[in-house]
C-alpha cells in the first residue's frame, strides 16, 4: 500500500519504470507530503496484464501527460477504464526540446550525434530546463496540473513526460518546493530517476550502441544531473525570485491557492 512506502520508494511496476509516490517527504514546518494522492512516472504505453491490475489498484484517477503530440502519437498511453486523460504539451512553444528527443536519438546514432556530439548534450539540457521554467506552453501545462489536482475529483493523480525525468522532474520539484521540501531532499528525489530509470534502460542503451552508436552521448537522454535541475532553478530565481514567486507570477497561483495546496498535500508529521 502507498501509505508503506519509504519516501522516493519505486512502486515496483516493471513496464513503469521510475514511477513513485511523491508523498513521505518531510517539509520543513515539521509536516510531511500525504501519500497516495500525486505519483510521478515514465509514459504509460506498455500497461498490460498484471501490471495494468497494479496501477488501477492505486486509484488513480486523473493521468497529466506532458509530452508533445509526435510523443504521445508514437506511444499512447494504456490507462485502465475511467482513468481521465488530459494533455499538458509542456513543450509546445519550443523550439529546440531537447528533454523531448529522446526517442529519436535513442534510435539513430545520426541523429545523436549531429544533436549531442562535441558536449553539446549538457548545454541543450540546460537550456531545455529553462524552457521548461519560461515557455508560455509550460507554465500554462503547470498551471492546469497544480490547479486540477487541487480539486479532490482529481486526485489521486500521475504526471508523467517520456523518460518520467524531466518535465515530470521539474514538476516534481517545484512542488515539493512549494510545500516546503528542503532543497537537498527535493534534490535526492530528482536524482533517484538515476537509480530507478537507469537499469530499464539498459537494454535500449545496448542497442543503440549495436548499431553503431556512442553510449557517451545518450546518457545525458537517460539520466538526470544536478546541472539541470540547478538550470531550471537559476531560471526561476531570476525571473521569480522564489517558488512562490514563481507560481504567483509564473503560474497565477496566488497565494492563496497555494496555501490550499499546502492544505490538502501536507499532513502531520
Amino acid at each position: 500500500m502507498p501509505q508503506e512506502r519509504e519516501p522516493g520508494q519505486s512502486i515496483g511496476i516493471a513496464s513503469v519504470p521510475n514511477m513513485r509516490d511523491l508523498g513521505g517527504w518531510p517539509t520543513l514546518d515539521g509536516g510531511r507530503v500525504r501519500r497516495g494522492l500525486v505519483y510521478r512516472s515514465t509514459e504509460l504505453n506498455a500497461l498490460a496484464g498484471t501490471d495494468m491490475d497494479t496501477f488501477a489498484a492505486l486509484g488513480i484517477r486523473s493521468v497529466y501527460d506532458l509530452r508533445t503530440e509526435a510523443e504521445r502519437t508514437l506511444q499512447p498511453d494504456m490507462l485502465p477504464p475511467n482513468t481521465q486523460h488530459v494533455v499538458v504539451d509542456v513543450y509546445a512553444d519550443a523550439v529546440n526540446a531537447a528533454p523531448a528527443a529522446l526517442l529519436t536519438v535513442m534510435t539513430d546514432p545520426k541523429a545523436a550525434e549531429e544533436l549531442l556530439g562535441d558536449g553539446k548534450g549538457l548545454a541543450l539540457f540546460e537550456v531545455g530546463y529553462r524552457d521548461i521554467v519560461r515557455l508560455r506552453s509550460a507554465q500554462a501545462g503547470y498551471r492546469r496540473l497544480f490547479t486540477d489536482i487541487a480539486e479532490p475529483g482529481h486526485r489521486p493523480a500521475l504526471f508523467h513526460c517520456t523518460g518520467g525525468k524531466d518535465r515530470t522532474g521539474w514538476a516534481a520539484a517545484s512542488f515539493l518546493m512549494l510545500l516546503g521540501v528542503a532543497d537537498e531532499l527535493v534534490m535526492k528525489e530528482y536524482l533517484l530517476t538515476n537509480d530507478e530509470l537507469l537499469p530499464a534502460e539498459q537494454p535500449a542503451i545496448d542497442r543503440f550502441q549495436a548499431m553503431g552508436g556512442d553510449p557517451d552521448l545518450i546518457r545525458p537522454c537517460v539520466g538526470v544531473a544536478p546541472e539541470y535541475l540547478e538550470a531550471a532553478l537559476d531560471q526561476m530565481h531570476k525571473d521569480y525570485g522564489t517558488i512562490e514567486g514563481y507560481f504567483a507570477e509564473g503560474l497565477h497561483i496566488d497565494a492563496d491557492a497555494q496555501a490550499g495546496l499546502r492544505a490538502v498535500f501536507v499532513e502531520s508529521a
